[in-house]
């Protein structure tokens, strides 16, 4: 057996796969790291992104040097090994079944190849079912293997013989230039036999063409054609691999516990849906052309709207169904790099995030001007929102950081609390819906003179995390970016200037100071990827526009070599946080977008 040194890879030397419903995680190292089955929020077959021994693997490699590149225009990815005795690739995809329900083949093709020479290859796939804490069998069949427990069966078929390895199988074998083999995991049909047959060549081509098709048909839908059209297109494609199929919902991540400091605290499962992403979603997809996700997404929500009880809070996050029940758990796990614990669930859930409204409010009105008018129904269901929030917004909550360190009067959150009231009453009008304007107005007015006095510090010259306090926080970026106050007001700008020197390390920005915010954890994190997208479209729309383009243009650099980001970027330029980050791809887009319509047709 060829001898593999087992160690975490950097979240950048990751790639990623996906059929709609779940995604896998592929290092530069042809490892499946992460791939949870079979929705993104199900528990995990491998998991060896968060523990090299107990999570699981899939792997297909070579001792030869490697990297990864995408099929152009697809979520297909390729991962080439450099041998001395050859060049060797391993492509890797999930067919897309496009029938919006929960049957079908659910598959990861791996198709292995020698371009160049003669290269050896080995391919060890060790699952672990349950996050781990499931023990399985394994059956050695015809045409593979079958991996079961008493829940789940998965079956591993291919043309190369597999051998039992402990708890998994092995293999070795060597191709010819010109040579080819292919494996294929999905659900077993027995225990017997892992599929009916060898998925020959002929077939695994046109699966492959197949999927190749969907994306690219897919990505003809979007209408942006600028300056950065390459690192939307690859925006695009990842946000559509974090979509449900079934659901339309698009959860924030596909993975939990990635750290946001080596050897921290700071670790969340992503796979949800949050409230707050909604009218970032809304607005950057049908900005760009995907009328029909920005329509299967509003659906999803409306759904969770009207599921809404008379005088409860809206829940800040739901799963990918649009269940509540997200409880949080410890994990026994090494974790990435040690760093513990590991979560799954994410018990946010269960707090007062004021900031949601605003979110809401926000994604319904521009849906109902960009998309479709909304229904009656609807309508009853926001009105019912929003006077609860008329008779809430005072009250202090955790915020769109989501401390823990218990509830405050942050002024982001009594900004979106506006949000809400004035997208309210703006829908209001357009329709013609029934509702007390007056009451709606003297609270919106009420919540922007309170934001205006005690929300900005005169000492620092700037707008502040919360009340009584002068901490610096980069979510106030956005009070432009939903007309809060005008890019150009002399408060904002002191407030951006102020953002870049005390949050801002050049292009990279906190979120917070966490000497100056108490946000209930031990520790440090990286700047947030998304808040210096925030920064780039607060300069945009201050007309600051060099100044935008460079820290727009430095900030890409800090992708991954296949254009992914993750949530953050730490202290030597690594990638933090979970991978890859919805939020900050919508963000990037919303940047892109805007900053390319500022600048105009000259370049």
């Amino acid at each position: 057996m060829i001898s593999m040194k087992r160690s975490y890879k950097k979240i950048h030397d990751y790639g990623i796969i996906g059929d709609l419903h779940t995604a896998a995680i592929i290092g530069v190292d042809g490892s499946i790291d992460w791939f949870c089955y079979p929705h993104f929020d199900s528990p995990s077959i491998f998991a060896a992104i968060l523990d090299t021994k107990k999570g699981g693997h899939f792997r297909i490699s070579t001792n030869a040097p490697s990297k990864q590149l995408y099929f152009p225009d697809t979520n297909v990815l390729i991962t080439r090994f450099l041998d001395p005795n050859g060049v060797g690739e391993v492509m890797d995809f999930m067919p897309v079944d496009e029938s919006e329900g929960e049957d079908g083949r659910h598959r990861i093709i791996r198709r292995v190849s020698a371009v160049l020479g003669s290269i050896e290859f080995e391919v060890s796939c060790h699952p672990a079912f349950n996050y781990g804490r499931s023990k399985h069998e394994l059956k050695l069949t015809k045409t593979g293997v079958v991996f079961h427990n008493a829940d789940l069966a998965l079956a591993l078929s291919s043309r190369i013989p597999l051998k039992e390895d402990g708890n998994g199988v092995y293999a070795k074998f060597t191709l010819k230039e010109g040579d080819g083999a292919c494996f294929v995991l999905e659900a077993a049909h027995s225990l017997d036999e892992s599929i009916d047959s060898i998925m020959e060549e002929k077939e695994a081509e046109r699966a492959f063409r197949q999927t190749v098709a969907y994306w690219r048909r897919w990505l003809g839908q979007c209408s942006y054609k600028g300056r950065w059209r390459e690192v939307v297109y690859r925006s695009a494609l990842l946000l559509k691999l974090l979509t449900s199929q079934p659901t339309g919902a698009i959860i924030a991540a596909a993975t939990t516990s990635i750290p946001e400091e080596i050897g921290g605290e700071r670790n969340w499962d992503y796979r949800f849906t949050w409230i707050r992403d909604a009218a970032f979603t809304i607005y950057a997809l049908m900005r760009i052309g995907f009328t029909g996700e920005a329509y299967k997404f509003m659906n999803w929500l409306e759904a969770r709207i009207a599921e809404g009880v008379e005088g409860e809070s809206l829940r800040p996050l739901f799963t990918i169904e649009g269940k509540k029940d997200v409880k949080e758990e410890f994990l026994d796990f090494e974790g990435y790099e040690k760093s513990t614990p590991v979560r799954i669930g994410n018990k946010a859930s269960d707090q007062l995030q004021l900031d949601v409204y605003g979110a809401l409010m926000d994604a319904v009105y521009l849906f109902n001007k960009h998309g479709t008018p909304i229904s009656h129904d609807l309508w009853i269901h926001l009105r019912r929102i929003l006077n609860w929030l008329c008779d809430n917004w005072h009250r202090p909550d955790s915020g769109i950081w989501e401390v823990r360190s218990g509830p405050q009067h942050f002024v982001y959150s009594k900004m979106m609390c506006w949000v809400a009231l004035d997208r309210g009453i703006r829908l209001a009008q357009k329709r013609s819906f029934p509702v007390d304007l007056v009451r709606w107005r003297n609270v919106r007015d009420t919540i922007y003179e309170e934001v205006m006095e005690k929300g900005w510090s005169e000492k620092k010259q700037s707008f502040v995390q919360r009340y009584g306090s002068d901490a610096l926080d980069a979510s106030c970026l956005l009070m432009p970016l939903v007309f809060f106050v005008s890019p150009t007001d002399p408060k904002m700008l002191k407030t951006i200037d102020a953002i870049q020197r005390e949050l801002a390390s050049d292009n990279l920005v906190h979120r917070y100071s966490l000497e100056d915010s108490e946000d209930g954890l031990t520790g440090k994190e990286g700047t947030f990827s998304l808040c210096t997208f925030w920064l780039v479209e607060a300069l945009t729309r201050a007309g600051r526009l060099e100044e935008a383009r460079i820290i727009f243009e430095k900030m890409l650099s800090y992708a991954s070599p296949l254009g992914i980001h993750a949530e953050e970027i730490g202290p030597g330029g690594e990638a933090l946080g979970n991978f890859p980050q919805a939020f900050t791809h919508l963000a990037l887009i919303s940047a892109a977008f805007n900053l390319d319509r500022a600048l105009g047709s000259g370049v």
